[in-house]
């Protein structure tokens, strides 16, 4: 099966076990969807993530954070720029996600970051997700 957008299959199957109140969920492994989980989880959204492989597949497995009332730390999560349209920001225009509340994940000539790490090395991007 060929897959047109990654990323935006990654979000989903975070989104969907999230709803479904699953523990961790499994997603297939690429260097983009490890720096994208490293920044999910310094900012807490998941508990961390380790690599499987069967044969010479590769997975990662997300664990997903819930607080005590059994409520996802993740509330949501939305792919932003796509294969037909790409979001590009400068330093100024770092997207503010529910207002201060969200994360805005960004690729960087620095590497997969926050929006708010990318403020404070004063570095633009595109924008590849939006997490809250």
């Amino acid at each position: 099966m060929s897959m047109s957008d990654p990323l935006a299959d990654m979000c989903t199957r975070i989104r969907n076990a999230v709803n479904a109140r699953h523990e961790s969920v499994r997603v297939p492994a690429s260097n983009v969807k490890r720096s994208v989980a490293d920044v999910l989880q310094r900012e807490g959204y998941i508990g961390g993530y380790t690599e499987e492989s069967e044969g010479a597949r590769h997975y990662l497995r997300l664990r997903l954070n819930y607080r005590q009332d059994r409520k996802a730390t993740l509330a949501g999560i939305r792919r932003v720029s796509r294969p037909g349209l790409r979001v590009y920001v400068n330093k100024g225009e770092i997207p503010r996600v529910y207002g201060g509340l969200g994360v805005a994940i960004m690729s960087t000539s620095l590497g997969v970051m926050s929006g708010q790490e990318a403020w404070r090395e004063k570095v633009g991007g595109e924008v590849i997700c939006y997490v809250w």
